[in-house]
């Protein structure tokens, strides 16, 4: 059998229409009415017709969320992974297929995450493409108020922080494109250190069970599946960064030979191209590509 391991898209990967398809299978109805009564608005209606409040934080990650999970619940019928991740938002969904919590333990945890994040103003972001890492990790030790925030690969990175920090970094460093993103804050920051303090104790109501495929975490992409090790790991992911470039490495390091990306987009299977060769990667955006 070939080792195969599903990652999940974050925040990022939205776009309108994700996961309409899935409204023509039997019970999926019912999962998003199961999903509205929990958020208090509909999925559906957002993923449909209204892109400006899905790519708003407050309801981009419960979307992303509940889309995905559905996805994979449809391909947990064919077959198992061996090995799960997600990036950012994404570890929500690989927790839930890993068992480590129940579906709606884990679409409250990121209800409440979402809204307290859409909250935060503090901060930005800024994604930097082909760029000099040594001159980036100089400027950065320069400005202790910016930090990685994303390792996607060796050529993109995300950086986090005060305004100021995040300006002067960009112009310490040349790069082939420098994006400021659109969010609310500076997210997977010490800057997020109170919203983080605020859900932390949310999480800590929700009971975590041993994991039943190891799981390789944003902060530390060592597989795992003790349910304490998971749990103090995701207490650390809203203010540490995502090591979306060491967890690709890890892949072929645990004998991972497919990866399958469940979610819209293919931007976690460009990553990891980047990253390592000789892994299969495959994409689940669409029902289509489910009965493949």
């Amino acid at each position: 059998m070939t080792k195969t391991a599903w990652v999940f898209p974050g925040q990022g990967s939205q776009a309108l229409g994700m996961g309409m398809d899935l409204l023509n299978l039997p019970f999926v109805k019912e999962k998003f009415a199961q999903a509205e009564s929990i958020l208090g608005w509909s999925v559906i209606e957002i993923c449909q017709t209204n892109e400006e409040k899905l790519f708003r934080t407050l309801y981009t990650q419960p979307c992303l969320y509940v889309v995905e999970s559905i996805f994979a619940d449809i391909l947990q019928e064919k077959y198992s992974p061996d090995l799960v991740t997600g990036h950012s938002l994404g570890e929500y969904i690989a927790l839930y297929v890993a068992g480590v919590f129940d579906w709606s333990a884990g679409l409250h945890l990121v209800k409440h995450r979402a809204e307290l994040m859409d909250g935060a103003e503090c901060g930005m972001m800024a994604a930097l493409i082909n760029f000099d890492r040594e001159k980036l990790e100089k400027a950065i030790d320069e400005n202790p108020d910016a930090v990685l925030a994303n390792d996607n690969s060796a050529t993109q990175v995300v950086i986090s922080g005060t305004p100021e920090a995040v300006e002067a970094v960009l112009s310490q460093v040349k790069a082939k494109r420098a994006i400021p993103l659109n969010v609310s804050g500076a997210f997977h920051s010490p800057l997020m250190a109170e919203v983080a303090a605020e859900f932390e104790q949310m999480l800590d109501s929700v009971e975590f069970q041993q994991a039943k495929v190891p799981v390789l975490s944003n902060v530390e992409p060592v597989p795992s599946i003790e349910a304490d090790v998971l749990k103090q790991r995701l207490r650390q992911q809203m203010t540490g960064g995502v090591r979306w470039r060491e967890i690709a490495l890890a892949l072929p390091e645990n004998g991972i030979e497919r990866v399958v990306e469940i979610g819209p987009g293919n931007v976690l299977t460009g990553l990891i191209k980047r990253t390592c060769s000789g892994l299969i990667l495959e994409n689940v955006r669409s029902v289509a590509e489910l009965s493949r």
